[in-house]
């Protein structure tokens, strides 16, 4: 069933995205269209986390090695083969003369996380509250250290550099467009239903027949493909990086996007992207403003990391489930009036 809740949810959630698209065409300035493509690659991530860190309640710090696992397999799938000769001197034989379309490397680079989180996930997703917090960041560590070590797919602890440049405002939007539809899908749908019950209460959920280990393996699998599809869009776009960018500075401004705006609601995860990116560009811009100016001996640095550090703090504090805790933007007052009423599809009778 379909209501007209989560249709009018994703259309005030579609239309930032557009938004920003169009305004990026109006006024055509290079800097704001890039800090909009990396907002809106930021976003599939975060909707990725919200998959199945806010439906499951447990904290996933091995998202961003996904994201990484996505961005070094498109490069390797889509570098072409002069360029894969000097960026990757060792790498395999068989990879050497394979060179396949950026939108195809994408979705294998997603596909291959998604299977990488298969293979490794389902034993640990027995586990729960603090045991799954530090496992996870236990398999971010290690995919970390294989990615610094595994010199002839990544280059090592280099950068990789002469990746095709294939990632634009638009391919973005359209990707963050579909990651929202199908993050609220997955959220409406049974198994999400179900995986929220077991967050909610293991015993009664287990009493009704939700297989928790199932349910908390095929959202980690869905989180882990948005974070490389999300990493190979990013990929695309920067076209040369290290291992050192899927590691703890990105985690940690991915889930202050999501714990800001509120990890239990796809819209929470839209509101608190944009918001964060706000903000990080406005502390950015003044903390380079006072570094210019000269103002203080020293020059200014960490800012931006301070203030995020202290707002997820204060929100853990006075709001723990975010700005947008339990309901969507389109249960709201007024929306709630608007989208009150049911309807069914073609496909639901």
């Amino acid at each position: 069933m379909l209501d007209k809740q989560n249709i009018g949810t994703i259309c005030i959630l579609i239309l930032p995205i557009v938004a920003l698209v169009v305004i990026a065409e109006m006024i055509d300035v290079r800097l704001f269209s890039r800090i909009a493509t990396i907002l809106l690659i930021n976003l599939i991530l975060v909707l990725g986390l919200q998959i199945f860190t806010g439906n499951s309640g447990i904290l996933s710090f091995a998202h961003i090695g996904f994201m990484g696992v996505g961005a070094y397999t498109t490069a390797v799938l889509t570098m072409p083969a002069q360029m894969k000769s000097m960026a990757l001197p060792d790498l395999y034989m068989i990879l050497k003369s394979v060179e396949i379309d950026p939108i195809l490397g994408i979705i294998a680079g997603g596909a291959v996380a998604a299977i990488v989180a298969a293979i490794i996930s389902y034993p640990l997703m027995r586990l729960s509250d603090a045991a799954a917090v530090i496992t996870s960041f236990a398999v971010l560590v290690i995919m970390h250290t294989v990615m610094v070590h595994w010199s002839a797919v990544t280059n090592g602890p280099r950068t990789l550099f002469g990746i095709v440049s294939a990632t634009d405002l638009k391919t973005a939007a359209i990707s963050a467009i579909i990651a929202v539809i199908t993050a609220l899908w997955f959220k409406e749908s049974r198994t999400g239903i179900l995986l929220r019950a077991t967050r909610d209460d293991l015993v009664a959920s287990g009493a009704i027949g939700a297989h928790i280990t199932h349910l908390r393996w095929k959202a980690f699998i869905l989180s882990a493909l948005y974070a490389g599809i999300g990493g190979g869009l990013w990929a695309h776009f920067i076209t040369s990086f290290s291992p050192n960018a899927f590691y703890l500075r990105e985690t940690f401004v991915i889930l202050g996007m999501l714990v800001i705006g509120g990890a239990a609601t796809v819209s929470g995860a839209v509101f608190g992207t944009f918001a964060v990116t706000a903000a990080f560009e406005g502390l950015r811009s003044f903390e380079n403003m006072i570094n210019a100016a000269q103002i203080l001996t020293r020059p200014v640095v960490g800012l931006t990391e301070i203030v995020l550090a202290c707002a997820m703090i204060g929100i853990l504090i006075l709001k723990p489930g975010g700005i947008i805790e339990t309901s969507e933007i389109g249960e709201l007052p007024p929306w709630n009036k608007l989208f009150g009423q049911k309807i069914k599809l073609k496909g639901d009778l």
